[in-house]
């Protein structure tokens, strides 16, 4: 069992930044850790992931304009959001080990003038 906590959401205008954290309960040198996220009424979808060797993946929608990154030694995983839109409004989600892993309790993201 592994606890995800993230840390980091908030309001912000557009063309603003956030960055997000996600600290583990326990090692995740092993893991691919993960960034979702879920607008109301929408399906949660992918927005970035690193494997633990650090090979990082993106949605087409962020691409350019958030980073992933992994501290392994802190057991935290991080997602730098900049020039952010309204339409990234949503509530982001850490994963540890893919959509059958574990889960945050999520972290609310509003961009909004």
């Amino acid at each position: 069992q592994v606890q995800l906590v993230e840390s980091g959401g908030g309001l912000v205008q557009p063309g603003g930044d956030l960055r997000l954290s996600c600290a583990a309960s326990r090692s995740i040198r092993i893991y691919a850790m993960g960034w979702y996220r879920q607008a109301p009424g929408k399906q949660r979808d992918l927005v970035a992931s690193i494997t633990n060797g650090g090979i990082k993946n993106y949605a087409d929608f962020v691409k350019g304009r958030f980073t992933i990154s992994r501290d392994n030694a802190k057991n935290t995983v991080y997602l730098q959001m900049n020039s952010l839109k309204p339409e990234d409004t949503a509530v982001y989600y850490c994963n540890l080990g893919g959509e059958n892993g574990f889960w945050g309790q999520g972290t609310q993201v509003t961009v909004s003038s």
